[in-house]
Parts: structure tokens; C-alpha cells; sequence
């Protein structure tokens, strides 16, 4: 054998060895792909399981009159823009009369800084809040239910498992 052919040879080798070596590394980077999917799809399912476990909650204190109806919708609301993917609920769209009261009073003050404003001002608010919440208190009651309803299935079918 000429030394031109034992080189050829023995760089044929190197290529396939290095070929080799590199679909090895292609395929452990396709599974920890594939691995990282799976676990933040088990991240979003935590998250959504923790979100629907206080929907929830809410919906039976505003079934059970436990909180005024403009905190609720405040707090729904809020929380629901946190669900993600295919768990995700238009609350305009599915929920109109809980998303209109959270629009009226969802730029009022509260809290310490409610505390700061006039009175005059306060009241002007508690009396455009306490209006919102009479005409719509039996439509958003029927909507708390329907929520209750629509999410407390969801919650129970999320099966986490680790991986």
C-alpha cells in the first residue's frame, strides 16, 4: 500500500469518526429539546393548576357573598390574563358583565390610596361603584357560577406528573 492510500484511508476514518461523534451530539440535542418542551409544558400546567385553584376560590366566596363584587372582578380578571395556552379565557368575550364592572372600577383608588383622596371624591366613587354593582349583581352572579362551572373541571383533569 502506498502511503498516498494509507492516508486517504486514515482520513476517511477521522471524517467518519467525527461524522459520527457529531450525529451523536445532534441527537442528544434533539431529546434535551424535546426534554425541555416536556418540562415547560409541566411548568404552564402548574401554573394554570394554581390559577384555576384560586378562580375557584374566588367564584365560591362571590357565590357566597363573602366579598363585594367589584373586588372580585378585579381579582378574576386579573388573574385569568395569567393563563396560558390552549386553558386561556376571554373574559371580555365569555364573561361581559364581570369584565364591564372591572372596567368601571378598575382605575379607582384603593387601599391607603383611597384613604388619601377627599371624601367628596370617595363618595363620588362608592357612588358610581355601587351603581355598576346593582345593575349588573344578577347577571355577574350568573357568570361566577358559569366560571365555577367551566373551571373546576379543568382544574381536576390536569394529571402532573415529573419527568
Amino acid at each position: 500500500m502506498s502511503t498516498v492510500t494509507l492516508l486517504v484511508l486514515l482520513g476517511g476514518a477521522i471524517i467518519l469518526a467525527l461524522a459520527s461523534y457529531a450525529g451523536s451530539l445532534l441527537m442528544k440535542l434533539k431529546k434535551q429539546k424535546e426534554l425541555q418542551a416536556q418540562h415547560r409544558k409541566l411548568a404552564i400546567q402548574k401554573r394554570n393548576a394554581n390559577i384555576f385553584d384560586n378562580v375557584v376560590l374566588l367564584c365560591q366566596a362571590g357565590m357566597q357573598e363573602q366579598c363585594d363584587y367589584s373586588e372580585l372582578s378585579i381579582r378574576l380578571y386579573c388573574i385569568m390574563d395569567y393563563l396560558q395556552e390552549d386553558d386561556r379565557i376571554d373574559v371580555e368575550a365569555d364573561y361581559p358583565a364581570l369584565s364591564e364592572l372591572y372596567h368601571v372600577v378598575k382605575d379607582m383608588p384603593r387601599g391607603d390610596e383611597r384613604q388619601e383622596l377627599a371624601k367628596q371624591d370617595r363618595m363620588k366613587d362608592n357612588l358610581v361603584r355601587t351603581k355598576a354593582e346593582a345593575r349588573l349583581q344578577d347577571t355577574i352572579k350568573v357568570e361566577i357560577q358559569q366560571l365555577h362551572d367551566r373551571i373546576k373541571p379543568l382544574n381536576q383533569k390536569i394529571d402532573i406528573k415529573m419527568i
